[in-house]
């Protein structure tokens, strides 16, 4: 009889726990605007200038923490944090190093962890603007969790992270707006609050240059969030576009993008549960897509990672106005040495 009130009051007190922690967390979860004016800083002067060759980056840095030897447990994989501080500091680096070869106008970057555990606390952010002083930049949150209890062995602990966007030209404003959609409670008060930013830039030919920093939603089931997204996406860019505005979208869009195909790439995985095709819907009349379907973006993550073996797409990559001429569009092949995905540079002009 003891035993069994023992057995008792631990399972209550661990339910107890539980309903405590959920509760706390319920309360402390953010609820973004839809639409958020942010700060610009270190804004700079120069007018984009258009009949002239621009180059822009898109790159999912994957926090410095998903390199060559790492896993991710929603990937299948059992990992939710990098090694150490040290690996995060050699990833960000050669992250960087990469970037200076691009030399981009434009940088538009995914997962830059500002106080994450999942980084050692690395503020990435503020890594990023002390090396490129000639950029403006503004700096999206799309992660904030104070404690993620997953995976139960090693948790990813506090989640501070975005998407931050850099510019050699003068910014008018940035705004943040909130997708719609959202996984079901309670597990949505540990998921991303996914959104996109907004950059509005003046140009030399009087019209505005709107440069959109998106990281859309990977692992949800059917794809339906991530379709509530796409036509929240569809709507704005039509809305600038009948503007007459000159319009970038780029970034992760966690979609097999059109002229793409997986099945060049060597890998002796099966197609992964949460890629999907980018819908016929979302297809948007007098835009092309600037991609290189020649080197993959993103490796799978259920195991490290072995060239021939991990599934490779490309997901990351621009859609384009038509009063923007592409010139080139380069896929650098990293070897995902320091993260998980190869950053796609374009080279274009905006048209008059």
């Amino acid at each position: 009889m003891k035993w069994i009130k023992v057995i008792i009051g631990f399972i209550f007190i661990v339910v107890f726990s539980f309903g405590a922690f959920i509760g706390i967390m319920t309360f402390l979860d953010e609820k973004p605007d839809e639409v958020k004016s942010i700060t610009i800083f270190n804004n700079q002067v120069r007018i984009v200038p258009i009949d002239e060759e621009l180059v822009i980056t898109t790159y999912n840095i994957g926090y410095a923490g998903l390199g060559k030897e790492q896993d991710f447990f929603a990937d299948g994989g059992n990992r939710s944090r990098a090694f150490s501080e040290e690996e995060v500091m050699t990833n960000l680096q050669a992250i960087v190093e990469v970037l200076d070869t691009t030399n981009s106008n434009f940088m538009i970057l995914q997962e830059v962890d500002k106080d994450s555990s999942r980084s050692f606390k690395v503020n990435q952010v503020d890594f990023l603007k002390g090396l490129y002083p000639n950029f403006s930049h503004s700096y999206g949150r799309n992660y904030y969790v104070r404690w993620v209890p997953v995976p139960l062995l090693n948790p990813m602990g506090k989640v501070e992270s975005g998407v931050m966007t850099l510019s050699k030209y003068n910014a008018l404003e940035a705004n943040r707006f909130q997708f719609p959609g959202g996984e079901r409670w309670p597990v949505q008060i540990f998921e991303l609050d996914r959104c996109f930013v907004e950059t509005r830039l003046n140009t030399t030919g009087g019209k505005e240059l709107v440069v959109i920093n998106l990281h859309l939603s990977a692992f949800d089931k059917g794809g339906l969030i991530r379709e509530q997204q796409l036509q929240y996406l569809k709507n704005h860019i039509l809305r600038e576009y009948e503007k007459g505005s000159y319009i970038i979208a780029g970034g992760d869009w966690n979609h097999n993008l059109p002229g793409s195909d997986p099945s060049r790439f060597e890998t002796t995985e099966e197609w992964p549960f949460w890629l999907k095709d980018l819908p016929e819907s979302f297809k948007i009349e007098s835009f092309r897509w600037g991609i290189d379907s020649s080197v993959p973006t993103v490796r799978t993550l259920e195991k490290d990672y072995v060239e021939g073996e991990n599934f490779r797409a490309v997901i990351d990559g621009f859609l384009v106005s038509d009063n923007i001429e592409i010139l080139k569009v380069q896929g650098i092949d990293t070897d995902f040495d320091n993260t998980d995905h190869n950053p796609v540079v374009m080279r274009f002009k905006l048209l008059r």
